[in-house]
């Protein structure tokens, strides 16, 4: 990947469309190498995201479905579903991921800026950020 590339933790977003300045789609390839620490489970208040693998498996849950997803295979969250990914494969797993509207690369620095600070994330702070972006951890739905 180019030096675009975010890293929070040991996950990789690199930015292709960033459409949170004119709140328009965005898009942007997420890697998750096996057994990647991942977000909780959360809804977004104000986007729909699509999810579409690249390579590896990529398990993805929305509304309390979840799927195996494989190359080639998608998934849909609707805007104020619950979903979670994890990769509990052995392959790291590539994912196209289209948001509308964008929620922007600057959430992820601002995620990574928590995440990447050493020792366990401050969950108050990873909580602050996410509520300025408009998601909503699963917690705090009673989910």
């Amino acid at each position: 990947m180019d030096a675009t590339e975010i890293k929070v933790g040991r996950l990789g977003i690199n930015y292709i469309v960033d459409g949170s300045a004119t709140a328009s789609l965005g898009m942007f390839e997420l890697t998750v190498p096996p057994g990647s620490n991942v977000p909780p489970p959360h809804s977004h208040s104000n986007n729909e995201e699509c999810v579409y693998v690249l390579a590896g498996t990529l398990r993805y849950s929305v509304a309390g479905e979840t799927r195996d997803l494989k190359a080639g295979q998608t998934m849909s969250t609707p805007r104020g579903s619950v979903h979670a990914f994890s990769n509990p494969f052995a392959e790291t797993a590539r994912a196209l991921i289209v948001m509308s509207p964008d929620i922007g690369a600057q959430y992820f620095r601002d995620v990574a800026a928590v995440v990447n600070s050493g020792g366990a994330p401050d969950k108050a702070a990873l909580a602050s950020v996410m509520a300025r972006y408009g998601l909503v951890p699963a917690a705090a739905r009673g989910v």
